[in-house]
């Protein structure tokens, strides 16, 4: 059997990956366009951090696991095709600012119908809105030579940063098809990938449109979780509740549970603001106008929560900061992985900008270009410096702000960043993960999320 998956991404690879590593004797191809991403998956540089990702792909690269741009040649050649290219939301006409932009899902199709000349089973991997099978099944449809296709709908359900154990330990795989015989010899065939290493009472089976949906309702009630205890987060603080003795409290309850009750300057990453709106623009189209409200509620929180933030900062520092350095630890939106997409570090260095502060920035897996690209500004801004280390970005600051939970930053030596700062020192903890109290006797103005 060989495996094609179209998007040498943050999806894709690692997914390939743990296929290639889990099934020797299945030859597994990532394709992409971009000679660039594919020369830096053939090298040791990958480009995209994940731990554990690099053994994986050392193991398996030349193997069983190949990396390449002749995207026709390795279509043509494989039993089934992987669909796993960005499904970013619009920014041009209708439906923009909410809707999924497939043009990249339909570019897709239309090579695999160009170039097949042999029956394939074809998997949308991408997050992709309800209905969206139907679209790429008539393109298929199409195809010039007497190929046949099926196709399934595979969401991931990955956690960047914790990505390879959640392959390699899914709460679920999901797969979705049409309930022919044809559909469920495809799924039949898909599950029996996933279970070399899965147990087969965690392979979910459905229709294709309880799949397609699925994702984005497990990404939208997560998102909803965080936006929740944000919420509270400001009653807390305007009360002098403590939000994470009241999220210890609520997660107690079996029946909610502790997990993403953590409260911090918001969601950010590839899926949730994304799939949520994309939430929105479906029930908006479908008339259901207050399900799109109550949807996008979770977004409006998420936005507030950035703002409120900044505008703590500015108001703890004298009603300004123009002019001041502050020091901010943490660009990718959360830890364990170099993403930066949504990421409330931009948002939040955005508007101190605007503020006319100095932004001294260090994260340990961003790179400065990919900083200066998020930020919308050339390399060697006046107002943005990039640091090598914590302290570096620390020496001489106004104020230090936490904007990634990074474990390295709750073991910085903080006395030797409080010697080396104008006074009064301040820090404000947009993650929650620091020992306030132990800051405070080393001189620290403390400020974190829901916490007076």
């Amino acid at each position: 059997m060989k495996i094609c998956c179209i998007g040498a991404g943050y999806v894709g690879g690692p997914t390939m990956a743990m296929i290639a590593t889990k099934c020797p004797d299945i030859d597994v191809t990532v394709v992409d366009i971009n000679a660039e991403r594919i020369a830096a998956w053939n090298s040791e540089a990958l480009p995209i951090f994940e731990k554990g990702l690099d053994e994986l792909v050392i193991a398996a690269r030349g193997q069983n696991l190949f990396f390449s741009t002749n995207v026709d040649q390795s279509i043509d050649e494989a039993d089934i095709v992987f669909i796993s290219v960005n499904t970013p939301t619009k920014t041009y006409g209708t439906g923009a600012g909410k809707a999924s932009d497939l043009k990249y899902i339909e570019l897709c199709a239309r090579k695999i119908a160009e170039v097949s000349t042999t029956d394939k089973i074809v998997v949308e991997k991408s997050t992709l809105p309800v209905r969206t099978a139907s679209t790429i099944k008539r393109i298929l449809k199409n195809c010039p030579s007497e190929a046949q296709f099926e196709v399934l709908s595979n969401p991931e359900f990955l956690a960047e940063g914790t990505a390879i154990k959640d392959l390699q330990e899914p709460d679920r795989v999901l797969i979705g098809g049409d309930q022919t015989p044809e559909g469920l010899a495809a799924i039949q065939t898909l599950f029996d990938i996933y279970a070399r290493w899965v147990s087969p009472d965690r392979i979910l089976t459905t229709n294709v449109w309880s799949s397609e949906l699925s994702k984005l309702t497990a990404n939208a009630f997560l998102a909803q979780r965080i936006s929740s205890i944000n919420a509270i987060s400001a009653l807390c603080e305007a009360t002098e509740a403590n939000v994470d003795e009241v999220a210890r409290a609520v997660g107690s309850d079996s029946r909610i549970g502790p997990k993403f009750l953590k409260s911090s300057v918001g969601f950010g990453g590839s899926c949730f603001q994304k799939d949520v709106l994309n939430l929105v623009y479906l029930c908006e189209h479908y008339g259901l106008t207050e399900v799109a409200q109550y949807w996008e509620q979770v977004i409006l929180m998420n936005n507030y929560q950035r703002k409120r933030f900044v505008q703590r900062m500015v108001t703890t520092l004298f009603n300004t900061v123009a002019g001041k350095k502050i020091a901010v630890l943490g660009f990718a939106f959360k830890k364990d992985t170099n993403d930066t997409r949504e990421s409330a570090a931009i948002y939040i260095c955005r508007d101190l900008l605007d503020e006319q502060a100095e932004i001294h920035i260090y994260d340990p897996k961003v790179s400065h270009k990919q900083i200066c690209a998020d930020l919308g500004i050339p390399e060697g801004h006046p107002g943005v410096h990039i640091h090598s280390s914590a302290s570096d970005a620390c020496a001489n600051a106004h104020a230090v702000a936490v904007l990634t939970e990074w474990d390295e930053f709750t073991e910085l030596d903080f006395q030797s960043i409080f010697d080396n700062m104008l006074k009064p020192s301040f820090i404000f903890d947009g993650r929650n993960i620091l020992d306030l109290e132990a800051l405070r006797k080393i001189g620290f103005e403390t400020h974190a999320v829901g916490k007076v």
